[in-house]
């Protein structure tokens, strides 16, 4: 691993033009390819401060051996060089979104003498005109079954149509009139090219031309009293309306048009774009993207426009005149003109704020979420991710035992006030939720995320070791003096009573004690740096308690820190590990967050009992807890108020007094609005 400063070109040696600039390895080998408004500027951010990078972007300036740039005359020119040497030496430092699935597409091959319509996957050939993409092979396959009765272009393969032709007879489809049977002669060349042609055409949006040409055609036959023919194209009318209806309408007619979304988190992103023309959605398709450099949405926008746009075998039909996209690029026109290049005529690129294209657009943000959701549940619950990315996450922090079970810390709050925390559980690799566990802190504990911490897995701890030690006395005390004989059948087990009093549950099916917090974990991870770390180290170490591990996940870097160490541990960005903890932290986190909500909604709702003079805190909740609701306690007479505990003649004088004048209902706080009590 090279020294960045082995390597640094003096600031001098760079110019201050637009440019593009290449980052190599020792072996010569493209790693990075970036463009630049100023080049001195952006590369100079490499080297400032390295320590300072992204994971990712400091990885690759220390992987690399040299930089080199060129300088262009344009933002443009850098945009379409950046381009070009990203699609020629595929740099693995650069951004690369992966289709999240393999999509079909109906293809039209009309680069062959007889175009053939099939369902294709894969890389785009030339002279083949592609449809889609569409989420089911049976929808393509439905669409072509329909269409074929109107336009029957060849459907078999080669060996079927090689095999015809020797033999002089046509495939069923061609004795059924869903294929012209070009093997044969039926059609000529010429006749079934342009059959093919007019077949591309419906598909791309012109169906209203062919339906109206229909119906003058029925017209004109059932004037001519030809009511054969005029049923014949009364069902052809038929199977091309049903195919133009199934594509909903979105949009205005003339809009054509590709609206991405995406949603993401640190690592990763989902993206999904729907295609629209003639207002209907045409296709949709997906990516997903892992994050190898501090990229923002605008950025990732950018990229993805180059990469689906910029393909050499891209014809200009499928870049459409709008390109809708959640974040203006920062370059969006220069952005805007390399598009306008490849279509031949004006793209825009633009953020829709209101109406139809903005609802389309939510729609399509719901489908990235919902991409992003389904890619981490699939690798989330697969086996063998789950225990390579456990083994991994064991061999990077050097830990002798497996990390059979795995507890996060994470506290929630806001300016200090109703601090909670939670506990999360994952073992093996997988969340066990009857095990989480929320905390409240007050007190001093709540002055700071440090002390807060110390708290609570002093708290956690605390409660393991003294269950520990109080199942073990239950458990020598229901053995009984006779050395471990079991009760007779309805006898009532030695130590229950011991237990119950320890506050330990029993299990009524084996008799054996159940404690909550019972089981230690193999390591501790804390939603924190070094300051939330070396708390919940500390408050280990005032426990005695050596043998569990601590780790704290630091959000903005993702970085590992470990108690002790000034320098965090550094996971490979797409590695499982790293992925485990993301996910484990981001439990604890939903579920710090919902535990606080909840406190903080009751905390913030104020009760009628609240106006009463001389009704303190403790005969407020005697009281509730006695009528069960303000609506009864004012319902009661003086003799039933005076039956709660702590309440006295006068008090209860008072209390049907000031109840009466007083409103029955409770007034939430944060919202204003009136709550039954």
């Amino acid at each position: 691993m090279a020294d960045p400063v082995s390597y640094r070109p003096s600031t001098g040696e760079i110019p201050t033009n637009p440019g593009v600039y290449r980052f190599r390895d020792e072996h010569g080998r493209v790693i990075y390819v970036g463009k630049a408004k100023n080049l001195r500027s952006r590369l100079n951010s490499y080297f400032a401060s390295p320590q300072g990078l992204m994971p990712k972007t400091r990885a690759m300036v220390f992987s690399a051996a040299s930089v080199e740039w060129t300088v262009v005359g344009s933002e443009l020119e850098a945009l379409q060089l950046e381009f070009t040497w990203i699609k020629e030496f595929n740099p693995r430092f650069n951004i690369a979104f992966r289709d999240d699935k393999s999509y079909p597409y109906l293809a039209v091959t009309m680069g062959e003498k007889f175009p053939r319509v099939q369902v294709m996957r894969g890389d785009r050939q030339r002279g083949t005109r592609y449809f889609g993409p569409y989420s089911q092979v049976w929808a393509i396959r439905e669409t072509v079954d329909t269409l074929l009765r109107v336009f029957p272009v060849r459907t078999c393969s080669n060996g079927v149509f090689n095999r015809a032709q020797r033999s002089g007879r046509p495939c069923l489809l061609g004795y059924i009139d869903k294929c012209s049977a070009p093997c044969v002669g039926r059609i000529s060349p010429e006749d079934h090219q342009a059959l093919a042609a007019e077949f591309c055409a419906f598909m791309s949006g012109q169906a209203k031309q062919f339906i109206s040409s229909l119906e003058k055609q029925m017209a004109a036959a059932v004037a001519e009293l030809d009511y054969e023919r005029a049923a014949t194209l009364r069902d052809d009318l038929a199977a091309l309306r049903k195919v133009f209806e199934r594509n909903v309408v979105v949009l205005s007619e003339e809009t054509d048009a590709d609206i991405f979304a995406l949603s993401g988190d640190e690592l990763e992103a989902a993206v999904q774009v729907f295609h629209v023309r003639g207002g209907r959605i045409r296709g949709q398709r997906g990516w997903v993207v892992e994050k190898v450099e501090d990229a923002s949405d605008a950025d990732l926008i950018e990229h993805l426009i180059q990469q689906v746009y910029g393909e050499a075998t891209a014809a200009s039909h499928k870049i459409p005149r709008q390109i809708l996209v959640p974040e203006q690029p920062a370059n969006a026109p220069e952005l805007e003109q390399w598009l306008q290049g490849l279509r031949g005529s004006k793209v825009a690129v633009r953020v829709p704020q209101r109406g139809d294209k903005a609802a389309l657009l939510r729609t399509v943000h719901e489908n990235a979420e919902q991409a992003l959701r389904l890619h981490k549940s699939r690798r989330a619950g697969d086996l063998t991710t789950r225990s390579a990315a456990l083994q991994e996450l064991q061999e990077a922090l050097e830990v002798p035992l497996p990390l059979m079970r795995i507890e996060c810390f994470d506290i929630s709050h806001v300016s200090g006030t109703n601090v909670v925390a939670s506990m999360v559980v994952v073992e093996d690799g997988l969340p066990k939720k009857s095990d989480y566990r929320k905390f409240s802190i007050t007190g001093d504990a709540a002055r700071d995320d440090t002390s807060a911490m110390y708290d609570v897995i002093s708290r956690r701890f605390r409660n393991y070791l003294w269950e520990k030690d109080a199942v073990a006395e239950v458990a020598a005390g229901s053995k009984g003096d006779d050395g471990g004989a079991s009760p007779s059948a309805g006898s009532v087990p030695m130590g229950e009573e011991a237990a119950q009093q320890a506050g330990i549950r029993m299990d009524t099916t084996t008799a054996a004690p159940r404690a909550k917090f019972a089981y230690p974990p193999n390591l501790v991870v804390v939603d924190g740096g070094q300051p939330q770390v070396a708390a919940a180290a500390r408050a280990l170490e005032d426990l005695n308690i050596d043998d569990v591990y601590v780790i704290g996940l630091a959000k903005r870097l993702e970085e590992v820190w470990v108690p002790h160490s000034d320098f965090p541990v550094i996971l490979p960005r797409a590695s499982q590990a790293l992925f485990l903890l993301q996910r484990v932290r981001d439990e604890a986190h939903r579920f710090a967050i919902t535990f606080h909500r909840q406190k903080r909604g009751k905390s913030m709702t104020v009760s009628a009992l609240d106006a009463v003079a001389g009704l303190g805190p403790a005969k407020r909740k005697a009281l509730l807890k006695h009528f069960g609701s303000v609506k009864k306690i004012k319902q009661a007479d003086l003799e039933q108020l005076q039956d709660a505990p702590g309440i006295g003649p006068a008090l209860a004088e008072t209390i049907h007094q000031q109840l009466g004048a007083a409103s029955e209902t409770a007034v939430n706080m944060t919202t204003g609005e009136i709550v039954e009590p």
